[in-house]
This record gives structure tokens, sequence and C-alpha cells, in this order.
């Protein structure tokens, strides 16, 4: 028997593009008001939840086999201990006395 892949409704793509205008416009209201220390922290989860959504919806990943499921995973978690890695040398820096500063 041939399996045959699962067939994802155009009602699904409308609504998850819609979701990514949404979210685009999230994205803009987050660049022009000022919300203080919590600017970085609001734009990097709306870019998060926008990435998700392609991810899962526009590169199939969510009716893909399981280890395809953990291969992405393991990619964001490696990005993440990449910009915790970055981010500990760049906010760190000031902490030892450089002449010249």
């Amino acid at each position: 028997m041939s399996q045959h892949a699962p067939v994802t409704p155009v009602s699904t793509y409308v609504n998850i593009f819609v979701a990514l205008l949404v979210l685009t416009g999230l994205t803009y209201v987050v660049a022009t008001f000022d919300f203080g220390l919590l600017n970085t922290p609001i734009a990097l989860a709306v870019a998060i939840l926008k990435a998700a959504l392609v991810i899962v919806y526009f590169m199939g990943v969510r009716y893909n086999t399981p280890l395809t499921k953990v291969v992405v995973i393991s990619g964001f978690c490696w990005l993440l201990i990449m910009f915790g890695l970055t981010l500990n040398d760049y906010l760190t820096r000031a902490w030892i006395g450089v002449a010249g500063r």
C-alpha cells in the first residue's frame, strides 16, 4: 500500500497568512512604541512565533516524521545556546577593566 501525504486545506494556509500579517503589524507596533526594557523580549517573542508558524505549516514539519521534529527542535535549542553565548560575551565586556575605555 502506498501512503499519501496529508493534504492541508487552503483555509489553513490563509489563516496562517493572516496570522503572519497580524504578527507583522504587532512587530511594527512594538518598534514604534517604547515599552522600556520589554522592547527586545516582546520583539523576540513575536519573531519566534512567526518563525514557528512558518516552520510548522509552510515547511511541512507538522506532518513529518518524529525524527524530523527532533532535528528541528534541536536546531532551535542550538540557536538559543549560540544566542546565549553571544549575549554572555557582549553583556559582560564591561566587567573587565580594559585600558582605553
